[in-house]
Formats: structure tokens, sequence, C-alpha cells
């Protein structure tokens, strides 16, 4: 008697990180949130590789349009060798409802010293 073979077992259909993270960043509050984080980073390549995953979320396409910037330039702009112009950058936040916002730096906390017995 021969036996056929078993069919091969198929994992089921996860979405991938980066389709999951784009649909959350079509959320105008989750994707403010992700731009202020990446922003708060001291490589300016964070800030404009979190603005590109917002951009992407949106349509690069569409985007483009909204902006009167070409797609290619948007990506050139938008690459880890990118240097984008102000008008760029705020033109991609426009085309995505957003909108950049100056706010006060958080003061540091200082430490709370607390001398040591007989050194007050």
């Amino acid at each position: 008697m021969k036996i056929a073979p078993a069919a091969p077992v198929r994992a089921p259909a996860t979405a991938s990180y980066e389709s999951g993270l784009h649909a959350r960043l079509r959320d105008a509050t989750y994707a403010a949130a992700y731009l202020t984080a990446a922003m708060e980073d001291d490589e300016p390549i964070v800030y404009l590789q979190a603005l590109r995953h917002v951009a992407e979320a949106h349509g690069m396409a569409k985007i483009a349009e909204a902006s009167g910037i070409p797609r290619e330039s948007l990506y050139r702009a938008l690459s880890a060798k990118g240097n984008p112009r102000w008008s760029t950058l705020a033109a991609i936040l426009k085309g995505t409802g957003l909108q950049l916002t100056i706010a006060p730096a958080p003061k540091a906390r200082k430490s709370a010293r607390v001398p040591a017995p007989g050194f007050a």
C-alpha cells in the first residue's frame, strides 16, 4: 500500500511589521507621536526615516501630488543620504495632514542630593 505524501503545512498568514506600522501611521495622532519620538534622537537620519515611513503609509504618489514634488525627489530627500530643504519637509508634513509644532524643551530634573551624615 502506497501512502500519499502529506500536504505541506502552511503557517498562518500574518501581516508584516511594515504593513502593520503603515496602518498605524495613517492615524494622525499615532504619526505625530512617532515623529515626535524620532525628533528626540540626536541623529537626523532617525527623523528622516520616520518621516519616510509616515509618507509611505499615506502613499508616496499622493504626497508627491499634494506637495508638487516629484515622487523620486521625495524618495531621495528621505533617503539615508538625503538632505531635504525646509520647504520639502514642510510639504511632506502638509501632505500627510500634519504640522510641525514648537514647544519648550522639558527641563532636566535636578537630582535631589542628600548629603551624607555629618556633611551637611
